[in-house]
């Protein structure tokens, strides 16, 4: 049985696109995305896609489109949050109303979890406030967020690994997890 429960990984900037809004129909996977997904399924880890999707408040995309997506790409679960910043939802990273449900939907450790992402003032302030571990993956807003941004999150939420990209954070994750199973 592996230690980690769940790889809870972000969409835009972290297994494709650009780290800006693309449509389900047009999103493309990075070339490594698949290899990493699969690896961190075959590992016995559950994957589910944590995302923000505001653009589904605006009419831009349905729900529904980036759901069928994420079950295209293998993974178990999606949780979206298709609100505006700022209407206050509990969903909206950096907030944890994600992470509380799928825990409580598929009886989850969080404290067994990783998040992994491509923006620290979302997805790793999202780890961080429910004790999951957190990889911060250098492409999309990665490398802007470790170096520009960094004073907006980095002292609450510091990653366990700062990874090239969504490949190098599988094998890592992979490996974290071998060497914690008992």
């Amino acid at each position: 049985m592996p230690a980690i429960q769940a790889a809870f990984i972000d969409r835009d900037g972290t297994i494709g696109g650009t780290g800006r809004f693309i449509h389900p129909r047009d999103f493309e996977l990075f070339p490594w995305s698949s290899e990493a997904l699969r690896m961190i399924k075959d590992h016995g880890i559950k994957l589910i896609a944590l995302t923000n999707q505001h653009n589904i408040a605006k009419g831009r995309a349905a729900e529904e489109e980036f759901a069928r997506q994420f079950e295209g790409y293998g993974f178990d679960a999606a949780y979206i949050c298709p609100h505006e910043p700022e209407e206050g939802c509990e969903c909206h990273k950096p907030r944890p109303g994600m992470l509380l449900r799928a825990a409580e939907e598929h009886g989850l450790d969080l404290s067994r979890c990783v998040v992994i992402g491509d923006v620290g003032s979302t997805d790793m302030l999202a780890a961080a406030a429910v004790g999951a571990k957190r990889i911060l993956v250098e492409i999309g807003w990665g490398k802007p967020s470790l170096e520009t941004y960094r004073d907006k999150w980095y002292d609450q939420a510091v990653p366990d690994y700062v990874a090239k990209d969504l490949l190098d954070a599988a094998q890592w994750l992979v490996k974290l997890d071998a060497s914690a199973s008992p």
